[in-house]
């Protein structure tokens, strides 16, 4: 709280590039988006550059530590008037922030009335701030899970609000290794989120104990730190900055592989849909898909953007999970 509300002021005095990794190319849409934000709201942002999820009209969506506001308020748009979106962050001068501009943005933006809102809170905890079993659509984080102790709390606690078929879309940050106790107490290295990073194979271990499939990495981008003294604390444990989705895929959704074919109906991804980093779907293309896939795309909100068939020789061979 200290950091991230009194040593930091803006995004130019953190210490690694950590916070600030790119990822993908942005679609217009969403470029777009951005250039309506405040300022203060950008300057006071620091998480691993954008985490959209495709396909979000009317969506309900939470943002676990949404710090300043920068994801919520660029979500708010595109979910459109009839979507909600709620951030929730520990440090107050955060919350703030993004609480001070909300009439700002929605008056930028042409609402009648606000589509978004903030609470000061623990997304180990959702429940203290009244968030409600399966109330939204998506759960998203930018770079903050690691600074939260209890992984699987935070995991347990995004599984329980989503409904089924629901989706968290995250980056953070993941370490080679576990962390030596060193590491994980050094003060400048937790509030740069390195100290916290998760040994990215628990990740799947406590995926799975929560309840969710499998996590399928969306993009992954190496972290260099370019400081010797937090390099030689480090010593030879490498970081990755990665996003990652994990779905709430109801029981009996798993009727094994299936042929698929997008729509193309996704807006700013009419043309194709790169899900993560083993599927991309070009429209009109017939793709084979293995049971886990094909199970993810029947339940969740993908479902009306794709024809989904009987699945071909090949499908059950694909395997949907890399990092």
């Amino acid at each position: 709280q200290d950091y991230y509300g009194k040593e930091l002021q803006k995004s130019e005095d953190l210490k690694t590039n950590a916070c600030i990794t790119s990822a993908r190319p942005l679609p217009k849409v969403v470029r777009d988006a951005l250039e309506r934000i405040h300022e203060e709201v950008v300057a006071r942002y620091y998480g691993c550059s954008l985490v959209i999820p495709e396909c979000l009209t009317s969506c309900r969506i939470l943002d676990l530590g949404s710090g300043s506001g920068r994801d919520c308020y660029l979500l708010s748009q595109l979910v459109g008037e009839q979507g909600h979106i709620t951030g929730i962050d520990m440090t107050e001068g955060q919350v703030e922030v993004a609480k001070k501009h909300i009439a700002y943005h929605m008056d930028k933006f042409g609402y009648q009335k606000p589509n978004v809102e903030f609470f000061h809170g623990y997304m180990e905890k959702l429940g203290d701030a009244g968030l409600a079993d399966e109330s939204y659509d998506i759960v998203i984080s930018n770079c903050v899970i690691n600074l939260a102790p209890d992984k699987r709390a935070v995991l347990q606690e995004a599984f329980r609000v989503l409904k089924p078929g629901g989706e968290m879309y995250f980056s953070d940050i993941y370490a080679s290794q576990r962390l030596s106790e060193t590491i994980r107490k050094h003060r400048v290295l937790w509030g740069e989120c390195l100290a916290g990073a998760l040994y990215w194979r628990d990740l799947y271990s406590i995926a799975e104990e929560v309840g969710f499939s499998p996590p399928r990495l969306v993009t992954a981008s190496p972290i260099t730190i370019g400081n010797k003294e937090l390099e030689g604390i480090i010593g030879n444990c490498r970081f990755v900055s990665a996003t990652f989705r994990l779905f709430k895929v109801p029981g009996g959704s798993w009727a094994g592989p299936r042929q698929v074919i997008y729509n193309g109906g996704i807006v700013g991804h009419e043309r194709e849909l790169v899900f993560d980093a083993n599927f991309t779907f070009k429209e009109g293309e017939v793709v084979d898909v293995d049971a886990e896939m094909a199970a993810i795309l029947q339940s969740s909100r993908f479902a009306q953007e794709f024809l989904i068939r009987a699945g071909g020789p090949n499908a059950a061979a694909l395997q949907g999970c890399c990092c």
